[in-house]
C-alpha cells in the first residue's frame, strides 16, 4: 500500500501548536511541507472557529480547514460543509447559559463573542488575553446584540455555576464535551471531528485507513474513535490511550516530525 495518498489531519493546541512557545515547531512545519511534496493532504481539525485561524494560517500552509469540531469544512478556498445555529435558538442558548450561572464564550465563522464587563471567571479573561495575543480582534457585538450567529459554544462554570440544570435545559441538541477545569466545549449533536473527517475523505475519495489523526485532548476523542491510524502526543488526556496506535513526543520535542518519519509519511 506503500505510495497511496495519504491524508493528515492535525489538531491544534498541544499537537501542532506549542502552547509554551506559542508557535508551530519548526520540524513541524518542515514535517508537513515534504508530506505535501509527497502528494499527501494535510488538513486542521479543530474545536477553534474558522473566525480563529488566523494565526496558524500565518505559521504553517495545510490544505484545507475542519473547524467548530465539524461545523465548518473548507478545503483550500472552497467549503465543503457549513452549520450555523439558528438565530432564534442561539438567543435561547445564551439566555440559558446566563440563567444557569455560567460564562463563555460563542464561536461563529465570523467572530467570537463574549459577555460584557470582565468576567467572575478567571479563564474567561485567561482566553481573552490569549486571543489578544494571537493578533485575534475581539468582537465589538457582546452577548445582548442578536445581529449575529454562531456555531457552536465553550461554557466555564464554578461553584456558582449550575452545570446539571443547564445539561437538562439544553437538552439532546447538543454535545457537552469536558475538557477539565470547568471548561466544557459544546457542539450541535450530529458533528463532531470525525464527521469533519467523513466529509474531506468522500470529497478525495481516500479511504479510512489511508488517514492519521495527530491529537491530545478530549475533543479529539471522535477522531480517534473514527481512525485507524492515531497519533497520541506526548502530553495528551488520557481518555485518548485506548485508541491510540503511536506514542510521539510533546510538540515542544519534535513529536509531529517525529511521528511523520517514523510513520512514513515523509
Amino acid at each position: 500500500m506503500a505510495g497511496k495518498r495519504k491524508v493528515l489531519f492535525f489538531d491544534i493546541d498541544g499537537t501542532l501548536y506549542s502552547e509554551v512557545n506559542r508557535n508551530v515547531p519548526e520540524s513541524a512545519k518542515k514535517a508537513v511541507a515534504r508530506a505535501r511534496e509527497k502528494g499527501h493532504l494535510v488538513f486542521i481539525n479543530s474545536g477553534r472557529p474558522y473566525c480563529l485561524m488566523g494565526p496558524i494560517k500565518e505559521m504553517i500552509e495545510v490544505d484545507g480547514y475542519c473547524c467548530g469540531c465539524g461545523t465548518r469544512i473548507v478545503a483550500g478556498e472552497e467549503v465543503l460543509f457549513s452549520a450555523t445555529i439558528p438565530r432564534e435558538r442561539g438567543v435561547e442558548i445564551k439566555k440559558l447559559i446566563v440563567d444557569h450561572g455560567i460564562d463563555g464564550i460563542l464561536e461563529g465563522t465570523e467572530d467570537c463573542y463574549f459577555r460584557e464587563g470582565t468576567s467572575r471567571m478567571p479563564a474567561i479573561e485567561t482566553l481573552k488575553e490569549k486571543l489578544r495575543k494571537e493578533g485575534s480582534v475581539l468582537s465589538p457585538f457582546g452577548w445582548e446584540e442578536d445581529c449575529y450567529d454562531f456555531d457552536k459554544f465553550c461554557a466555564f462554570t464554578d461553584e456558582k455555576s449550575d452545570l446539571k440544570g443547564f445539561a437538562r435545559a439544553i437538552g439532546l441538541d447538543f454535545d457537552i464535551i469536558n475538557r477539565g477545569n470547568g471548561f466544557y466545549e459544546c457542539v450541535p449533536a450530529g458533528y463532531s471531528k470525525a464527521t469533519a473527517m467523513e466529509v474531506v475523505l468522500k470529497h478525495y475519495g481516500i479511504s479510512l485507513e489511508d488517514a492519521y489523526v495527530f491529537g491530545d485532548s478530549t475533543n479529539d476523542l471522535s477522531m480517534f474513535e473514527y481512525a485507524e491510524n492515531c497519533v497520541l502526543m506526548g502530553h495528551h488526556d488520557v481518555e485518548l490511550e485506548p485508541y491510540a496506535t503511536f506514542y510521539t513526543k510533546n510538540v515542544e520535542d519534535d513529536g509531529v516530525a517525529y511521528a511523520m518519519e517514523k510513520l512514513g509519511l515523509i
